[in-house]
């Protein structure tokens, strides 16, 4: 697939819906051009157009994801864990199932810790988590506010049909920031698994 293609995916997966005006303009092509490739990923399933309606005048289209589209941007070991998740359940039972989970919580808990040294205050520490994350598939990224907190985004699950089995998954990983970026407050605002584009987690200094 061309580039621009993928970069037009990348860029509906990371910021979401954009027009075909939008997208000429992130990629630094002309409307036609970046038309052509919308109908394009559009034929193949990948992306589709809604119309919608901005103030006066005609409603606009705008590109989204399809489920497909999301696909292209793939999960680790998606059919393998969630038959070992559902393994382990029927031969430990939920409390076995949990301690898993909490294992995993606490050898990511130090990991995440000894990377944190020489983040000595909440913007460094959101920063290093969000490169972290990055690095680990996330598409993660960070932000402040006007307010003076801080928004953490993670643009993608590579661990999503694990969370759909299993969410202690998603409870693990809010403590697991909640710990990292302590006094300060860590609140999910958006999920994926409640359909969401994204999960982002507002942080705001204590």
């Amino acid at each position: 697939m061309p580039s621009s293609a993928d970069d037009i995916l990348t860029h509906l997966k990371t910021v979401g819906p954009a027009t075909t005006a939008a997208l000429a303009a992130r990629l630094g092509i002309s409307r036609q051009a970046t038309r052509q490739q919308v109908e394009r990923l559009a034929e193949a399933g990948l992306v589709e157009g809604r119309n919608e309606r901005a103030g006066v005048g005609r409603p606009r289209a705008s590109w989204t994801l399809t489920t497909a589209g999301h696909a292209r941007f793939p999960e680790t070991h998606a059919q393998l864990t969630v038959e070992l998740l559902a393994a382990v359940r029927e031969e430990f039972g939920l409390e076995g199932l949990n301690r898993l989970i909490a294992r995993r919580e606490s050898d990511s808990a130090r990991g995440y810790q000894a990377a944190m040294v020489g983040a000595d205050d909440l913007e460094a520490r959101v920063r290093r988590l969000a490169g972290l994350r990055a690095a680990e598939g996330y598409m993660a990224e960070w932000s402040s506010t006007q307010d003076g907190a801080f928004l953490l985004v993670e643009n993608h699950c590579p661990i999503c049909a694990a969370a759909s089995a299993c969410q202690g998954f998603c409870r693990s990983e809010l403590q697991l920031f909640r710990d990292l970026l302590a006094p300060a407050k860590v609140e999910r605002i958006d999920h994926i698994l409640q359909g969401a584009r994204r999960c982002a987690y507002l942080v705001t200094p204590p």
